[in-house]
Protein backbone atom coordinates (compact mmCIF):
# COMPACT_ATOMS: atom_id res chain seq x y z
CA UNK A 1 0.00 0.00 0.00
CA UNK A 2 1.82 3.14 -1.02
CA UNK A 3 0.70 6.75 1.30
CA UNK A 4 2.12 9.41 2.13
CA UNK A 5 5.17 9.07 4.40
CA UNK A 6 5.46 10.55 7.98
CA UNK A 7 8.05 10.93 10.56
CA UNK A 8 7.90 8.66 12.29
CA UNK A 9 8.93 6.23 8.75
CA UNK A 10 11.90 8.41 8.65
CA UNK A 11 14.57 5.72 10.81
CA UNK A 12 13.40 2.97 8.53
CA UNK A 13 14.13 4.46 5.43
CA UNK A 14 17.30 6.05 6.37
CA UNK A 15 17.98 1.98 7.33
CA UNK A 16 17.19 1.36 3.38
CA UNK A 17 19.24 3.94 2.25
CA UNK A 18 22.80 2.66 3.94
CA UNK A 19 22.00 -0.71 2.22
CA UNK A 20 21.53 0.96 -1.04
CA UNK A 21 24.42 2.72 -0.30
CA UNK A 22 26.70 -0.67 0.23
CA UNK A 23 25.23 -1.49 -2.70
CA UNK A 24 26.19 1.52 -4.69
CA UNK A 25 29.57 1.31 -3.77
CA UNK A 26 30.01 -2.37 -4.74
CA UNK A 27 29.10 -0.88 -8.32
CA UNK A 28 30.79 2.48 -8.07
CA UNK A 29 28.09 4.72 -8.42
CA UNK A 30 28.63 8.06 -6.67
CA UNK A 31 24.85 9.06 -6.53
CA UNK A 32 24.37 8.62 -2.65
CA UNK A 33 26.69 8.51 0.12
CA UNK A 34 27.08 9.19 3.63
CA UNK A 35 26.83 12.67 2.84
CA UNK A 36 22.95 12.77 0.66
CA UNK A 37 20.46 12.29 1.24
CA UNK A 38 20.48 12.22 4.71
CA UNK A 39 17.27 12.28 7.15
CA UNK A 40 16.79 16.40 7.06
CA UNK A 41 16.16 15.55 3.27
CA UNK A 42 13.39 13.29 3.88
CA UNK A 43 11.79 15.15 7.03
CA UNK A 44 11.51 18.33 4.84
CA UNK A 45 10.03 16.07 1.83
CA UNK A 46 7.47 15.11 4.53
CA UNK A 47 7.03 18.60 6.08
CA UNK A 48 6.20 19.28 2.21
CA UNK A 49 4.18 16.20 1.61
CA UNK A 50 5.89 15.17 -1.63
CA UNK A 51 7.10 11.81 0.31
CA UNK A 52 5.03 8.68 -0.66
CA UNK A 53 6.51 4.95 1.00
CA UNK A 54 5.41 1.57 -0.02
CA UNK A 55 4.34 -0.43 2.92
CA UNK A 56 3.82 -4.20 3.49
CA UNK A 57 2.40 -5.86 6.67
CA UNK A 58 4.13 -2.99 8.60
CA UNK A 59 7.19 -3.74 6.66
CA UNK A 60 8.91 -0.56 4.42
CA UNK A 61 9.17 -1.39 1.21
CA UNK A 62 10.31 1.74 -0.46
CA UNK A 63 10.03 5.38 -1.11
CA UNK A 64 9.74 7.87 -3.20
CA UNK A 65 9.87 11.80 -3.74
CA UNK A 66 7.59 13.23 -6.06
CA UNK A 67 7.66 16.95 -6.62
CA UNK A 68 7.12 20.13 -9.44
CA UNK A 69 10.68 21.07 -8.08
CA UNK A 70 13.38 20.91 -11.53
CA UNK A 71 16.94 21.41 -10.18
CA UNK A 72 18.09 24.72 -12.37
CA UNK A 73 20.66 21.80 -14.41
CA UNK A 74 17.72 20.76 -16.21
CA UNK A 75 17.17 24.16 -18.13
CA UNK A 76 19.94 22.06 -20.64
CA UNK A 77 18.21 19.26 -21.14
CA UNK A 78 16.39 18.22 -24.67
CA UNK A 79 12.57 17.75 -23.01
CA UNK A 80 10.08 16.63 -24.86
CA UNK A 81 7.69 19.62 -23.47
CA UNK A 82 7.96 22.73 -21.18
CA UNK A 83 4.72 22.26 -20.07
CA UNK A 84 4.43 21.92 -16.29
CA UNK A 85 5.99 18.42 -15.03
CA UNK A 86 5.93 16.06 -11.65
CA UNK A 87 9.48 15.17 -10.76
CA UNK A 88 10.45 12.14 -9.44
CA UNK A 89 13.72 12.58 -7.00
CA UNK A 90 15.22 10.22 -4.09
CA UNK A 91 13.43 6.84 -4.92
CA UNK A 92 14.61 3.66 -3.58
CA UNK A 93 13.45 -0.27 -2.83
CA UNK A 94 14.57 -2.28 0.41
CA UNK A 95 16.54 -4.76 -1.09
CA UNK A 96 14.60 -7.60 0.54
CA UNK A 97 11.43 -6.25 -2.06
CA UNK A 98 13.78 -6.18 -4.85
CA UNK A 99 12.94 -7.92 -7.99
CA UNK A 100 8.81 -8.24 -7.34
CA UNK A 101 7.86 -5.22 -9.25
CA UNK A 102 7.26 -2.79 -6.36
CA UNK A 103 9.76 -0.05 -8.07
CA UNK A 104 7.53 0.05 -11.27
CA UNK A 105 4.38 0.33 -8.71
CA UNK A 106 6.18 3.35 -7.34
CA UNK A 107 7.05 4.60 -10.60
CA UNK A 108 3.41 3.85 -11.68
CA UNK A 109 2.47 5.95 -8.40
CA UNK A 110 3.87 9.07 -10.15
CA UNK A 111 2.18 9.03 -13.24
CA UNK A 112 -0.97 8.73 -11.42
CA UNK A 113 -0.29 11.66 -9.04
CA UNK A 114 0.32 13.48 -12.02
CA UNK A 115 -2.53 12.91 -14.07
CA UNK A 116 -4.61 13.30 -10.39
CA UNK A 117 -3.48 16.91 -10.64
CA UNK A 118 -3.77 17.95 -14.45
CA UNK A 119 -0.36 16.75 -15.49
CA UNK A 120 0.81 14.83 -18.21
CA UNK A 121 4.66 15.16 -17.81
CA UNK A 122 7.17 13.19 -15.68
CA UNK A 123 10.63 14.17 -15.48
CA UNK A 124 13.58 12.13 -13.50
CA UNK A 125 17.34 11.80 -13.56
CA UNK A 126 19.51 9.46 -11.74
CA UNK A 127 23.29 9.22 -12.37
CA UNK A 128 25.16 7.41 -15.10
CA UNK A 129 26.52 4.66 -13.08
CA UNK A 130 22.67 3.60 -11.42
CA UNK A 131 22.71 1.00 -14.16
CA UNK A 132 19.30 -0.25 -11.72
CA UNK A 133 17.54 2.98 -12.28
CA UNK A 134 17.82 4.06 -15.90
CA UNK A 135 16.79 0.25 -16.78
CA UNK A 136 13.77 0.94 -14.76
CA UNK A 137 13.26 4.17 -16.38
CA UNK A 138 13.40 2.64 -19.97
CA UNK A 139 11.08 0.08 -18.89
CA UNK A 140 8.78 2.45 -17.96
CA UNK A 141 8.75 4.01 -21.27
CA UNK A 142 10.60 7.14 -20.06
CA UNK A 143 12.93 8.94 -22.54
CA UNK A 144 16.33 9.84 -22.74
CA UNK A 145 16.82 13.27 -22.39
CA UNK A 146 20.27 14.80 -22.10
CA UNK A 147 23.24 14.46 -19.90
CA UNK A 148 24.18 16.71 -16.94
CA UNK A 149 26.97 17.44 -14.00
CA UNK A 150 25.36 17.70 -11.18
CA UNK A 151 26.06 17.75 -7.12
CA UNK A 152 29.74 17.89 -7.46
CA UNK A 153 29.67 14.16 -8.25
CA UNK A 154 32.11 12.52 -10.54
CA UNK A 155 29.91 10.88 -12.76
CA UNK A 156 27.46 12.71 -15.10
CA UNK A 157 23.49 12.34 -14.39
CA UNK A 158 21.32 10.71 -17.11
CA UNK A 159 17.76 12.44 -17.34
CA UNK A 160 14.54 11.37 -18.16
CA UNK A 161 11.34 11.91 -19.00
CA UNK A 162 7.90 10.56 -19.57
CA UNK A 163 4.78 11.96 -22.12
CA UNK A 164 1.14 10.28 -20.06
CA UNK A 165 -1.54 9.54 -22.18
CA UNK A 166 -5.05 9.36 -21.03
Amino acid sequence: MIRKANLNDVDAIMDIIKQIIVEMKESNNTQWDENYPKAENFEQDINEGCLYVDEFEGDLVGFICINDFQPEEYKKMNWISDEDALVIHRMGINPKYRGQGKAKNLIRYAENLAMDNGIMYLKTDTNSMNIKMYNLFKKCGFRFAGQMEFMDKPDVFYCYDLKLDI
